[in-house]
């Protein structure tokens, strides 16, 4: 089975504070865990050292074994450079202007360059 990494809250009413856990996607939020590899400070500014703080080590490793990450460690991750973002995707063919639509913009475009 899988492992995910995930957040883990704690701090009070209104002053969360996060670990970063890897754990078995069956246990609930704040239940048992297997390693804790980081903790993440949402409150503090962006500039500040301590907001996130990881172990790229061991992340690294979970990471080459299999573990997956939730959309909001990947986000931290991603702004730690840990991982590689994933790549932007264009529209799709489908929603772009028709060929009339088309047409008319490139009519547009034409006007104002002359």
């Amino acid at each position: 089975m899988a492992v995910k990494i995930r957040l883990t809250r704690g701090g009070a009413k209104k002053s969360p504070h996060y670990s970063i856990v890897v754990a078995n996607p069956k246990v609930c939020r704040d239940g048992k865990f297997i390693e804790r590899v980081g903790h993440y400070h949402p409150l503090f500014k962006d500039d500040n050292a301590q907001r996130i703080v990881v172990e790229k080590e061991r992340i690294d490793y979970w990471l080459s074994v299999g573990a997956q990450p939730t959309d909001r460690v990947k986000k931290l991750l991603i702004k730690m450079n840990i991982i590689a973002p994933e790549p932007y995707r264009n529209r799709p063919v489908k929603s772009q202007p028709k060929a009339k639509a088309q047409e008319r913009m490139k009519a547009a475009e034409a006007a104002k360059n002359n």
